[in-house]
């Protein structure tokens, strides 16, 4: 029989380290990233869930109102929530699990639930249960975006080999023109660059404040990386880097100075970041999604294609209590 339980701020050490130790648990989950929000921004609604006594999965989540209903949301403040699993959960885990998050809301007066599941890459034992057992118990799909990923291989000309043409030859012309790539803690600088690129494209701000970015460095000084390229004496474009979990890596922000295109900055970032997930053992390059509610930005989506990236579901489900 599964327990449900609601968590509180005294057992953060417990759930990160239960975070660390999961299947497909992901920095997105932890504790001390979920923190970073201001307190007055997500009611916490988190949950804890116990086997015979003992912890066997857990539930980030917040209280959201949409359309005056009460929701259970996994996670708002995060790019993903769900459940986090033991590699040795079973199928009937993933039932019993299920039902008493259902019984959960229902008994909270909640009107819906909604989680983003992490996609397949960021599990280390791959395993469909809980999607199939989310689908058996009334859940349906919101939206499937889709992210780019790619799947690793062991050498860096490996890779080089899955690049198309194009992006073989812009990162060639980088070197050539001197651009030079290392890690910086100019996040303000890179924050420019983001935030010119995101409006003039789409129109849109950066999901972190700048200040936001580095208390996330803070907190995570190995884990989350702004690798900058430079050239003329300046950083013309950058990639932010969150390393989820010892699997995947992902380019969380990705944005170059349009005034010096020329230099092919991004076609070089991406061949270090390459090399340097490779040297750390990481198995997938996350891009992040190229669609919005499920329209896809094809441009965006060629660009992260040219380095050998194939699209897969970030699915969002949905209960109507």
């Amino acid at each position: 029989m599964i327990e449900c339980s609601l968590y509180n701020e005294r057992e953060s050490d417990v759930w990160d380290s239960f975070v660390e130790s999961s299947n497909n648990g992901t920095l997105y989950h932890l504790r001390r990233f979920l923190g970073y929000h201001p307190p007055d921004r997500f009611e916490d609604h988190s949950l804890m869930f116990y086997k015979k006594g003992k912890l066997s999965a857990l539930f980030s989540a917040c209280v959201v109102d949409i359309d005056s209903k009460k929701t259970l949301f996994s996670h708002r403040g995060a790019s993903v929530g769900g459940f986090v699993l033991e590699e040795a959960s079973s199928f009937k885990d993933a039932f019993d699990l299920t039902k008493s998050l259902i019984n959960h809301s229902k008994n909270n007066h909640f009107d819906k639930i909604i989680l983003t599941l992490p996609p397949i890459i960021y599990l280390t034992r791959l395993s469909n249960n809980i999607d199939f057992a989310l689908l058996q118990n009334g859940f349906s799909y919101l939206k499937r975006e889709a992210s780019s990923v790619l799947s690793l291989k062991p050498t860096l000309e490996a890779n080089l080999k899955n690049f198309r043409s194009e992006a073989r030859t812009a990162f060639r012309r980088a070197v050539k023109l001197g651009v030079e790539v290392k890690e910086s803690e100019d996040f303000k600088g890179f924050y420019k660059i983001l935030e010119a690129n995101l409006w003039a494209r789409h129109g849109v701000t950066p999901t972190h404040t700048v200040a936001e970015l580095k208390k996330l460095k803070r907190l995570f000084p190995d884990r989350i990386v702004l690798l900058g390229a430079f050239a003329e004496g300046k950083m013309i474009a950058g990639v932010v880097l969150f390393e989820a979990n010892p699997k995947v890596i992902v380019a969380f922000y990705i944005s170059h100075d349009e005034k010096y295109q020329k230099y092919r900055a991004v076609n070089l970032l991406f061949h270090d970041i390459i090399k340097r997930a490779i040297e750390r053992d990481f198995k997938f390059l996350d891009f992040g999604i190229f669609t919005v509610d499920m329209e896809p930005n094809w441009g965006l989506g060629r660009f992260k294609e040219s380095f050998g990236a194939s699209g897969l579901f970030r699915d969002v489900m949905e209960l109507d209590l």
